[in-house]
């Protein structure tokens, strides 16, 4: 029985027009899903021709690409487990996860073979390989010589198909352990959820996804590729995300999924009109917050709402805004700017208080969920794992936030970013909320540092628009006059930029450490 193998089941979506086009690239290669079938088949091929023990991980740290995607997909079909490494990830990182993975086989780009094969090799790994961008390197030379007929490996629903490391803002990163059965799960779900169809669209086909993000993170790699092959989907496949390049390709596809930041510099773009997105069905936001400016100005430019959704490294997706009308929410179908949505259908959703008790409507708190999508646990770490998850089986997202009465879920934002001034819990998501509304304002970032008196306080670091002149001063004294006093920020810090991670996230983290010593002796 293969069916359990999450390759069988993205593979017996595929169209039944073979050589239909599965993937154009932005370069204008297209490949078909007999490509998909044959390429996939004889890396798994090439994989199985190791004797890799059961289980093995393949590590890989190269650039976007068509043959990244496959490698992936190859290594499902072979039953080994994928572990997908960031491109700006350098050596002391690389010699932790490889240390930490132990995998046999790693996957690097032609220009890190030197540093990447002397760390692995060290740490025991049998087989590197190349892969370039650019369709070279020793993984697609010796995968040329293995049969284009493959059997995918047979797997439960509980056997590992990937290993993803959190970005890891606190201590070391932590290997979530994502199964076939977590994966696949998530996928049905979202091709429900979100309507996805394969009739209409721009070529009678249904629908095309633009593809313009990152593949080594959960957005990319299983909510985006997942989402158009279980469905038999053509996606246009962007390298690298060029505003205008996307905006132009809009008028061939259907489906958008985006970070924040990426909505951010389309706006910026004069040929984002109504007449633009004219094809377009849905666009999705997610894996950063999405300001209440971008949605609105985006519904106003475009006529088109913003779908945000919520989910982690740990569970690929939780909770999405719905695309139609939600049955169990009371037929509700507002996609509501600032908040993540409805508990997407098979998950379960709680608000907890530090006493393990549940919050009451509208109250803030930890947010827990249990669902088919939650991960098995973090790799080679017994302890953290019991630490993460609830006696009665619910795991611990470290995300704070709440429920409203109409069963829309809001996040205001990590615990540890919570900051305890005076023995009185500050969000800063509620903090931020307030100055991001300021005139002049582009986006702002409140952090904890440690104080004599009151052993922790907000400072707030905020970026102006373009050619706008903000005062902290002012934003201070504007805070004051909405909020109490214990929230507002000791001091406020106008910056010309925030430190990002690769998916536009700010890196708290680094705030903080930044601004640790401003009020010590």
């Amino acid at each position: 029985m293969t069916h359990n193998n999450l390759f069988s089941a993205l593979r017996a979506a595929f169209p039944a027009d073979m050589s239909a086009t599965a993937v154009e690239t932005d370069e204008g290669l297209r490949y078909s899903w007999q490509d998909l079938d044959r390429a996939t088949a004889m890396m798994a091929n090439l994989l199985q021709s190791l004797d890799l023990p059961g289980g093995s991980r393949v590590a890989v740290q190269v650039e976007k690409s068509v043959e990244a995607m496959v490698l992936y997909l190859a290594c499902l079909r072979a039953g080994c487990v994928f572990l997908p490494l960031n491109t700006a990830y350098q050596s002391a990182e690389i010699e932790y996860f490889i240390g930490n993975a132990e995998p046999a086989v790693v996957v690097c780009s032609g220009a890190n073979f030197g540093w990447v094969s002397k760390i692995a090799f060290k740490a025991g790994t049998q087989h590197v390989f190349t892969l370039n961008d650019d369709r070279t390197g020793s993984l697609l030379e010796r995968a040329a010589h293995h049969s284009d007929q493959h059997t995918p490996v047979s797997r439960q629903a509980d056997d590992l198909a990937a290993i993803l490391y959190t970005s890891g803002t606190t201590g070391r990163s932590k290997g979530a352990m994502l199964t076939h059965g977590n994966l696949l799960s998530n996928a049905l779900t979202l091709k429900d959820y979100w309507g996805w169809t394969s009739t209409g669209g721009p070529d009678g086909r249904g629908d095309v996804l633009i593809h313009a993000l990152p593949i080594f993170h959960v957005h990319g790699l299983f909510v985006a590729i997942h989402g158009a092959l279980i469905n038999g989907s053509k996606m246009i496949w962007m390298a690298k995300f060029d505003p205008k390049r996307v905006i132009a390709r809009m008028k061939e596809a259907t489906v958008f999924m985006g970070v924040p930041t990426l909505y951010v510099r389309m706006l910026a773009e004069p040929s984002l009109d109504k007449a633009a997105v004219r094809q377009m069905r849905l666009f999705i936001a997610g894996s950063a917050p999405l300001l209440i400016e971008t949605f609105s100005e985006w519904q106003q430019r475009t006529g088109h709402t913003i779908l945000e959704r919520y989910g982690m490294s740990e569970t690929a997706m939780l909770t999405s805004n719905p695309y139609a009308a939600d049955p169990r929410y009371a037929n509700q179908s507002e996609r509501r700017g600032g908040t993540v949505g409805f508990p997407l259908p098979g998950v379960s959703l709680r608000v907890r208080g530090d006493d393990g008790q549940d919050m009451p409507v509208g109250e803030i708190g930890g947010i827990q969920v249990q669902g088919p999508n939650v991960f098995k646990g973090y790799w080679r770490m017994p302890e953290k794992t019991a630490e993460e998850f609830t006696t009665d089986g619910f795991f611990k997202t470290g995300d704070v936030g709440k429920v409203d009465e109409r069963g829309y879920v809001t996040i205001v934002g990590r615990s540890k970013d919570l900051i305890i001034s005076g023995g009185y819990n500050v969000y800063p998501a509620e903090i931020e909320g307030y100055i991001n509304e300021m005139p002049g304002v582009a986006e702002s970032a409140v952090i904890g540092v440690s104080h004599p008196d009151f052993g922790e306080v907000g400072v707030a670091v905020v970026i102006a628009k373009p050619g706008a002149s903000l005062k902290p001063e002012a934003i201070v004294a504007d805070l004051k006059a909405k909020l109490a006093n214990f929230k507002i920020p000791k001091r406020c810090f106008v910056v010309p930029e925030l430190p990002r991670n690769t998916m536009g996230k700010v890196q708290k983290n680094l705030l903080r450490d930044q601004y640790k010593n401003l009020f010590s002796a």
